[in-house]
C-alpha cells in the first residue's frame, strides 16, 4: 500500500537535512515508495468538524538550497490520509497544546505520531519522574532556600526550566557559589516559576546517551559528548556525536519506561540517560535519527517507516475507506 504521510512541523527554512530527524523520515518514506506532505500547525483548519490542511509535496534533496523540494499548495482532509508524523520542535506551549487537540478529531481515523494524548501527558522533564527507580534525585519547585538545599545534599545540581529545550538555561548550582541564590532567583522569577532540579551526576563529562525508542524499542543510541568548558553534551550547542550500543543500565531504563510509552502512545521517543540514569524523555520531535544512520551504518530510519506502514495498515482495515485522493 502507498501511503500519503503529512508531516506537521515547522517550515521549510528550518531544515537542516544533515541533522534534522524530519527531514530524514519524509526522506526514508520516499524512498520506500510513498507521498509525504508538509504543513505547519497553521496550515490545519476544522470545517464543519473536518481537519483540513494546507499541504505541499516533500521532493527532498539535501543539496537544495529548498532541501524539501515543496510543490504547489493544495488542501487535503487529514481523515483521509495515512499517517501524520506531529513534528513542530518544542517548546509543548498554548499552540501545541491547540495542535494536539486539533489532531484529537482525526486520531481514530488516522496514525497519529506521537499520539495527541500522549504528548498533552508526557511534559519532556517530568515524564521521567514517573520512574523514580531510574532518575537521578529530583525535586521540581520554586523555593530557593529548597533548591539551594538540594544542591547542598548532592554537593551538585543542575537546574533547567520545565519547558526548556535543547539546552537552554540548564545551569549547574554548587554549594558555596556566590551566584547561587541570584541564578535561582533568575531562573524561578524570584520565586513564582517552578524549576526541575536534579543531582549532578559527573559522568556528564563522559556524555549524554540519546536512545531512540520505537515502540518501546531501541533504534538504537549516540553518545553526546561536551566539547570546551560547556557541561551541556547537546548537539545544537556544539557536542560532538558517535554511535554506541545500550548497556545494561540503558536496557533496565528501556525495560521499566516500555509499558508507559506504548499505554501514551509515545511511538517514537528520544530518552537522555547520564551516568546510567534516565534525565529527559523527548517527545515532541526527537533528534538524532540522521547521526545514528550515519555513525551506525544502519537504517533505523526505514525501521520507523515498515513501522509506520505496518500501523497504518492495521488503522485503515478499522476505519472507514479512504477519501479521494489528495494530489493535486
Amino acid at each position: 500500500m502507498t501511503m500519503d504521510v503529512v508531516v506537521v512541523m515547522d517550515g521549510p527554512e528550518t531544515v537542516v537535512p544533515a541533522t534534522d530527524t524530519s527531514f530524514g523520515l519524509a526522506a526514508a518514506a520516499i524512498e520506500r515508495g510513498h507521498r509525504c506532505w508538509h504543513c505547519t500547525p497553521a496550515d490545519l483548519s476544522v470545517v464543519d468538524g473536518s481537519v483540513r490542511a494546507r499541504v505541499r509535496e516533500i521532493r527532498p534533496d539535501a543539496e537544495a538550497i529548498d532541501p524539501l523540494g515543496l510543490g504547489g499548495a493544495t488542501d487535503v482532509e487529514l481523515a483521509s490520509v495515512d499517517v501524520v508524523l506531529v513534528r513542530p520542535d518544542p517548546p509543548f506551549d498554548q499552540d501545541y497544546l491547540h495542535l494536539t487537540l486539533v489532531l484529537d478529531l482525526v486520531a481514530d481515523a488516522t496514525l497519529v505520531v506521537n499520539s495527541p494524548h500522549g504528548l498533552r501527558t508526557a511534559n519532556e522533564k517530568l515524564y521521567a519522574l514517573r520512574f523514580p527507580d531510574v532518575t537521578p534525585p529530583t525535586v521540581v519547585t520554586a523555593d530557593r532556600e529548597r533548591l539551594l538545599a538540594f544542591a547542598a545534599t548532592h554537593d551538585a545540581a543542575v537546574v533547567k526550566p520545565i519547558d526548556g529545550h535543547g539546552g537552554r538555561s540548564v545551569l549547574v548550582v554548587r554549594p558555596g557559589d556566590e551566584n547561587a541564590a541570584s541564578i535561582l532567583d533568575t531562573v524561578t522569577a524570584r520565586g513564582t516559576v517552578p524549576v526541575v532540579a536534579q543531582r549532578y551526576l559527573p559522568g556528564v563529562r563522559d556524555g549524554d546517551k540519546r536512545i531512540l525508542l520505537l515502540d518501546g524499542e531501541p533504534l538504537g543510541a549516540i553518545l553526546r559528548r561536551p566539547t570546551g568548558d560547556d557541561f551541556r553534551a547537546n548537539i545544537c550547542v556544539g557536542g560532538a556525536v558517535e554511535a554506541v550500543d545500550l548497556d545494561d543500565d540503558d536496557r533496565r531504563i528501556v525495560d521499566a519506561m516500555a509499558p508507559a510509552l506504548r499505554a501514551d502512545g509515545l511511538h517514537l521517543v528520544g530518552i537522555d540517560v547520564v551516568d546510567g540514569h534516565l534525565t529527559e524523555v523527548n517527545v515532541t520531535s526527537p533528534t538524532g535519527l540522521r547521526q545514528l544512520c550515519e555513525l551506525s551504518g544502519a537504517r533505523p530510519d526505514l525501521d520507523v517507516v515498515r513501522w509506520l506502514e505496518h500501523r497504518a495498515g492495521a488503522t485503515a482495515s478499522t476505519s472507514n475507506p479512504r477519501p479521494e485522493d489528495p494530489t493535486p
